[in-house]
């Protein structure tokens, strides 16, 4: 186990010299950390990462969307999986710089958009939760991610220096409803069985790095789950993403969990693992994403499928995981 410190009052992520704030490493269940120092003046640039990527999972369709800027670049996604035919709907645009990212300085202190020719997105937060607007040629989308009183989300700093370090909010089992038209044919994401996931970043990264996400969110035995896993990149920081959100409270598991997976056969049950949780997950489809543009590539294998299982609250508690719906990904990046 490790020795994580909960934060609970406002911080600045960094320094005004840009290196890394001491005091800001540590976790949170609401966010309180000032990341506007991310992007501003040269220090680092081109290491400097900021994104917005939000999924939604529902019986009939999942859905992905992400808004972001490398510096040097800037990487857009909407993306729709009929999970009945297994036909998928996606649009992808990378521009030189980014122009076409509105990011907010730090998280809800403004909308989140991409602009471009081929795909919009506009996310913003409004009473009672964000809502997630997007279109392409062929996909619409309009959906309400719900904030209920008192839910929490897991805000980690994870430090590899005083020069290269993340934050990152992982905001699970936010209930979603709205709906997506794919091809003019309107399908609506029904309120209870429809959930959204947020992964917001700001940090300025290593070159080259590997890392697992597993989330997935739902309702066993009659408590509303959600799942927040992470493992490779954190290693050996001091910090981990690992947390169990259960009826909108937050249990922070600092514990790295091992992963046990094929890498040759992707849709095999991965294992992920340790004295805080004994968790199976069995994937149906493996989105595959490519990027090779030179100084920027990447790989992805993002599966989705449920979790089988058990993981422990703060209280020890071993609490029960049954056909939550989620998402585990091996993700190698050189950005």
């Amino acid at each position: 186990m490790l020795n994580e410190t909960e934060i609970t009052s406002r911080v600045a992520l960094t320094l005004p010299n840009g290196k890394l704030n001491p005091a800001a490493v540590g976790w949170t269940r609401t966010p309180l950390h000032d990341t506007s120092g991310i992007g501003r003046g040269l220090q680092r640039w081109g290491r400097n990462k900021r994104w917005e990527y939000w999924a939604i999972t529902s019986p009939t369709h999942i859905i992905a969307l992400t808004v972001s800027s490398l510096d040097y670049a800037a990487v857009h996604e909407l993306w729709v999986l009929d999970r009945a035919t297994g036909e998928s709907v996606g649009a992808n645009v990378t521009g030189i710089l980014g122009g076409s990212a509105t990011l907010p300085p730090s998280l809800g202190d403004g909308s989140a958009r991409a602009k471009t020719g081929k795909l919009t997105i506009d996310i913003a937060e409004v009473p009672g939760g964000t809502r997630l607007r997007a279109s392409t040629a062929r996909v619409r989308l309009d959906i309400m991610a719900a904030k209920p009183e008192g839910h929490e989300s897991l805000g980690v700093v994870v430090p590899w220096n005083d020069r290269q370090f993340q934050y990152t909010v992982k905001d699970v089992a936010r209930p979603a409803s709205g709906t997506v038209s794919v091809d003019g044919r309107s399908h609506h994401l029904a309120a209870g069985d429809s959930w959204a996931v947020l992964d917001h970043g700001r940090g300025r990264w290593p070159y080259s790095m590997h890392w697992n996400w597993g989330a997935g969110s739902g309702t066993t035995d009659g408590r509303t789950i959600g799942l927040q896993l992470g493992s490779k990149w954190t290693d050996g920081t001091g910090a981990t993403e690992n947390a169990l959100l259960v009826d909108g409270r937050l249990h922070k598991i600092s514990e790295s969990l091992v992963w046990d997976y094929s890498t040759t056969d992707w849709l095999a049950p991965w294992h992920i693992h340790g004295a805080s949780a004994d968790l199976v997950f069995t994937p149906f489809y493996d989105k595959v994403s490519a990027i090779n543009l030179g100084v920027l590539s990447n790989n992805t294998h993002q599966c989705f499928g449920h979790y089988d299982g058990d993981i422990a609250d703060s209280d020890g508690n071993r609490i029960k995981v049954a056909g939550i719906l989620g998402w585990a990904e091996d993700v190698h990046n050189r950005w």
